[in-house]
């Protein structure tokens, strides 16, 4: 894999990280069929798009960045779908997890 698939592959896992998170909350402890069957295999995909980018980026900043756009991610499916709060001080600190991501990908050998 090319460095720049490296990090699509990436970004794709944290996405998938995502939707495993969010069908985590809608399986109801997996007693609902199909967010439970979209829990399994979102999780499938995002570790196995974890595993594609490890090849070209070192395994810290795959991780980091992986559980960080998970993070942001389902912050904001909380807020936008479950009516989590989104007060100053945790978008204040979601906010600096988005600098520490990007720090990440900048300081990242190519």
């Amino acid at each position: 894999m090319t460095w720049p698939a490296g990090w699509a592959a990436l970004l794709l896992a944290g996405a998938f990280e995502v939707g495993f998170a969010s069908m985590l909350k809608l399986s109801d402890g997996f007693t609902r069929l199909v967010p439970s069957v979209l829990f399994a295999l979102f999780a499938f995909l995002s570790f196995w798009l974890l595993t594609r980018a490890i090849e070209t980026i070192p395994l810290g900043t795959a991780y980091a960045v992986w559980t960080g756009i998970g993070a942001v991610g389902t912050v904001a499916v909380g807020i936008l779908f479950f009516q989590d709060p989104a007060t100053f001080w945790r978008m204040a600190f979601v906010a600096g997890l988005i600098v520490c991501l990007v720090g990440l990908k900048v300081v990242s050998p190519a």
